[in-house]
């Protein structure tokens, strides 16, 4: 459960923030070490060509889903993690095949939840400018790197999103998160085996986009009271890691 804060406190809520942030991707790390090594390694066994797949895979699943706003069923509370579930484990019972299929479901699914999360927080997610913010969650570093950066820049001009500036942020967005996808996908490639990892991963993975959503979301809501700048200067330097000083 999460602590409750003032509204009006802006320092305390940054602060509990931040605390959510850097404990967004434990789940997804405690499930890499109980799968031993790490995804980077098997990322590398990838043959380019399937890499470069799957970023196109992404890049056009990105599209669609993000041309699917408003029209998009709700799937309720349960919903997109019964899905997940299922998409995942479909995905890793055939091996690397099967597992390029599944992802566009799974892109669909998590940014779905984004959408979610951005209504829960008050913002109509079918405004373009809101529709930019969902998609820019999945440039907010990376569940399977704790040292990750976090992107906390927001699209702070609310300006319709010309079909360019769409595609452009598209293909900013696109290679982070196939990098990221990739490194699940390659877990989850074993057949049988992967449909239990594939499941596992899909799971954590909407767990973590889903929460960073929240936070960024959160901050949004913020940022309209007392400002973008202070607030995501604030944010920025709570989830920065301590300084070591020497004596």
């Amino acid at each position: 459960m999460h602590p409750v804060i003032r509204q009006d406190d802006p320092e305390d809520q940054i602060a509990a923030l931040a605390l959510r942030y850097r404990r967004a991707n434990g789940p997804v790390m405690g499930l890499v070490n109980r799968l031993g090594g790490k995804l980077e390694s098997q990322m590398a066994l990838v043959p380019d060509p399937v890499r470069q797949q799957i970023e196109r895979i992404v890049a056009r699943a990105l599209e669609t889903s993000y041309g699917l706003a408003g029209r998009a069923p709700d799937m309720g509370a349960r919903g997109p993690m019964v899905a997940v579930l299922a998409s995942g484990a479909a995905g890793g019972a055939g091996g690397i095949a099967t597992s390029l299929a599944e992802l566009p479901v799974t892109v669909t699914v998590i940014l779905n939840a984004i959408r979610a999360a951005a209504a829960e927080a008050g913002f109509d997610p079918d405004e373009p400018w809101v529709q930019a913010e969902c998609l820019r969650v999945f440039g907010a570093g990376s569940p399977l790197a704790a040292d990750d950066g976090v992107n906390t820049s927001f699209v702070t001009a609310r300006l319709t999103m010309t079909g360019t500036a769409v595609q452009n942020l598209i293909a900013a967005v696109a290679p982070k998160l196939a990098a990221v996808l990739g490194q699940k996908l390659a877990a989850q490639a074993v057949p049988v085996l992967g449909a239990l990892t594939g499941a596992a991963l899909n799971a954590a993975f909407l767990n973590y986009y889903r929460e960073v959503a929240r936070i960024r979301f959160a901050l949004l809501k913020l940022a309209e009271v007392h400002g973008a700048e202070p607030v995501l200067a604030a944010f920025a330097a709570a989830v920065a890691p301590p300084r070591i000083v020497r004596a």
